[in-house]
């Protein structure tokens, strides 16, 4: 296929934002996901979202905590999705708890491998998208990272997105006219990398291993 028309992919965000869908509050989490969907729009990626405090996420580590649990249908659309996006604001220099329930609920994806040790999330490509008015980007940027990697999503070179305003002042992204310089040429080449990547596992899924008896 010619890269002038190129393969579509499809992404899926969660916003980790504090703020449901119906507050009054504009988020800067879901900001940053329409930007980052703009920056991805020219490579051929269409892109969708939900506010993970929208739904009745259950505590747990298992990928369905029965009754009413809201988690098997956000759960659905990452597996479905190309590219995972997971956007969440900084707190006390810490991811928000909505992304840390995310988190821990993938946490299920390590016991969920085929026979060849693939996990669902093999073959996915993760972003992870920080906002927030005090320090600690690269803090949260590491921990998800870290949590994704594990649970098999592959991360693309320079996938880490963030701006962080004045510390103890109260101008958030979602007060910005415009993005700043720094930030978008981030986002440009975070969209690039992540749809290069996206597209070549979708052609060429990771192949995964056969267990051997006697070896690891």
């Amino acid at each position: 296929m010619h890269d002038d028309q190129p393969q579509p992919l499809t992404a899926f965000a969660l916003n980790c934002s504090l703020k449901a869908s119906t507050s009054d509050t504009p988020s800067s989490t879901e900001k940053m996901i329409d930007d980052l969907f703009r920056a991805l729009k020219p490579h051929g990626v269409s892109g969708s979202a939900e506010r993970v405090i929208d739904h009745p996420v259950k505590p747990g580590v298992m990928s369905d905590m029965g009754r009413d649990d809201g988690w098997p249908s956000l759960r659905a659309r990452i597996i479905e999705a190309d590219i995972f996006i997971l956007a969440t604001p900084i707190w006390l220099g810490h991811p928000s708890s909505p992304a840390q329930r995310v988190l821990e609920r993938l946490d299920a994806f390590l016991g969920e491998a085929d026979d060849r040790q693939r996990m669902p999330g093999l073959g996915k490509v993760a972003l992870v998208a920080v906002v927030g008015n005090e320090d600690g980007a690269h803090a949260v940027h590491a921990a998800c990272f870290q949590a994704l990697s594990d649970c098999g999503f592959s991360i693309p070179g320079n996938g880490g997105l963030y701006w962080v305003g004045e510390a103890m002042q109260s101008r958030n992204y979602v007060d910005l006219d415009d993005i700043p310089e720094p930030v978008a040429q981030s986002m440009t080449l975070a969209a690039s990398n992540t749809a290069h990547l996206a597209r070549r596992l979708k052609a060429r899924p990771y192949p995964g291993v056969v267990a051997q008896e006697g070896k690891i």
